[in-house]
């Protein structure tokens, strides 16, 4: 593989994770980052659920989209997608029941993102393997690591714990672990990713 291509697969994996992170920036697939991400544990195993279906679909996309009629991609994409859901939900239901049974609703509308849908009819259709499972990785982490800040700041700021053991103790804000609390936190983490990249991309364009 030579340096332009290796370049090119770093930018597509963090484009993901910074440039197109599928909540900060996209605000994009926001039921979940609200409803389950008041204990870190859920949120954690949400993401990994999501970045295993991400990839997996783009994958699969990538590898028979020569065979795909244009007129009927769409349904072909939604049967892709709803069959790795299928997977992981069953997956999840047999290794994570206690996680599950919390999340498990949650996991059937993976079905539905859009940033799935976006990326297997924007990317996955019209490149090789290679370049579409990390674009499948990225925008999978990217939409992990949201989880995970999201849930670590309302547990630990709400409950006073983190992955259910108890951290501080301190009185904690109740409010962030309701659904108010999490549009809250949803907002405040928003415009600080956002502020930080603004200020990265400052200093990039200075020091060019």
């Amino acid at each position: 593989m030579s340096v332009t291509n290796t370049i090119n697969l770093k930018d597509q994996f963090l484009n993901g994770i910074v440039k197109e992170n599928t909540i900060f920036k996209l605000a994009l697939s926001l039921c979940p980052s609200i409803a389950v991400t008041n204990n870190l544990k859920n949120g954690v195993f949400m993401g990994l659920a999501v970045l295993f279906v991400q990839v997996m679909v783009n994958i699969t996309i990538s590898l028979i989209r020569k065979v795909i009629q244009p007129k009927v991609r769409l349904p072909i994409f939604m049967l892709v997608i709803s069959g790795w859901v299928t997977v992981t939900s069953m997956l999840m239901a047999a290794f994570v029941p206690d996680v599950y049974a919390k999340v498990g609703l949650y996991i059937q509308l993976i079905v539905a993102f859009a940033s799935i849908l976006a990326r297997a009819e924007m990317f996955a259709s019209k490149n090789s393997f290679i370049p579409s499972m990390v674009d499948g990785l990225g925008m999978g982490v990217g939409f992990l690591f949201a989880l995970t800040v999201i849930s670590f700041f309302r547990e630990l700021v709400g409950k006073g714990s983190l992955w259910g053991f108890p951290i501080v103790n301190t009185k904690p804000l109740l409010i962030l672990v309701l659904p108010a609390g999490g549009f809250f936190a949803v907002g405040i983490l928003m415009a600080l990713f956002n502020w930080i990249d603004l200020r990265y991309m400052k200093k990039s364009a200075v020091s060019h």
